[in-house]
């Protein structure tokens, strides 16, 4: 299961903050963020080769957008149009507001079951589709993690064990002049944790892992938009192509 952390700070000079870990099949084809679509050219998004759609995007105007599988529903079914697809569609809006209304009125039975978080500077959304209708949710200031149950679920193992290890650890510093994005380290060294003993000797899942049938996490990204007042401010975003415990980020430029 893909796992999103996102911390909603308004009034903050960095009000979102938002970290992913993309968990695929590893031989299924992928490219990084950047503007593959001409007929999109304000979308900067990770591209699935298989389907044409993406997992994770932010647009010009500051929304961001990111698509989950919901528990038991990994891959493409017949008759199913691709949840990736979404996350395009949700960028061709200006604000997240805008993009959440629009998401509402989708025929969900046209899709596997989804989470989606759609976000900017000033909104935060998460939409839930169960395969049958579509339920759009405003996301509360604070920390959250969403992975294939329902927001901030403690039913999921990996919510259960990181959200309170996330809330306790430093919050990002961004800062997009510092050639590593600012100052993350407490967040991506959970991000690349692999399981084992916990804090307190329990065992723990992993956020990042890699299963003897090839799924895994192949991705990560670190983002955080700027506040509204910030206008010569620009957006940070930090990928790992690769499992974040052994590929390095790096600066999506554009």
């Amino acid at each position: 299961m893909c796992t999103l952390v996102l911390l909603r700070r308004p009034g903050h000079s960095w009000p979102l903050i938002v970290a992913a870990n993309r968990d695929e099949m590893s031989n299924r084809p992928w490219q990084p963020p950047g503007r593959w679509w001409d007929d999109r050219p304000e979308v900067v998004a990770g591209l699935d080769q298989l389907a044409g759609g993406t997992w994770l995007g932010v647009n010009d105007t500051g929304v961001v957008a990111a698509i989950l599988n919901r528990i038991g529903t990994l891959g493409p079914a017949p008759g199913k149009r691709s949840r990736g697809e979404l996350v395009l569609e949700a960028l061709d809006h200006a604000d997240a507001a805008d993009a959440a209304e629009a998401l509402a009125d989708l025929d969900g039975d046209a899709y596997r079951p989804f989470n989606m978080v759609v976000a900017d500077n000033r909104d935060a959304f998460w939409v839930r589709a169960d395969g049958r209708r579509v339920q759009v949710h405003p996301i509360a200031p604070g920390l959250h993690m969403l992975s294939a149950l329902d927001l901030d679920d403690r039913a999921s193992p990996r919510i259960a064990a990181y959200l309170d290890r996330f809330a306790q650890a430093a919050a990002p510093a961004p800062d997009p002049t510092h050639p590593d994005g600012g100052e993350w380290s407490a967040w991506s060294d959970l991000m690349a944790d692999t399981g084992g003993c916990g804090p307190d000797g329990e065992e723990t899942p992993a956020m990042c892992f890699l299963r003897p049938d090839g799924f895994g996490t192949v991705s990560a990204s670190l983002i955080a938009l700027p506040a509204p007042s910030e206008t010569e401010v620009g957006r940070v975003w930090r990928f790992a192509a690769g499992r974040p415990d052994l590929a390095e980020y790096r600066p999506v430029e554009g």
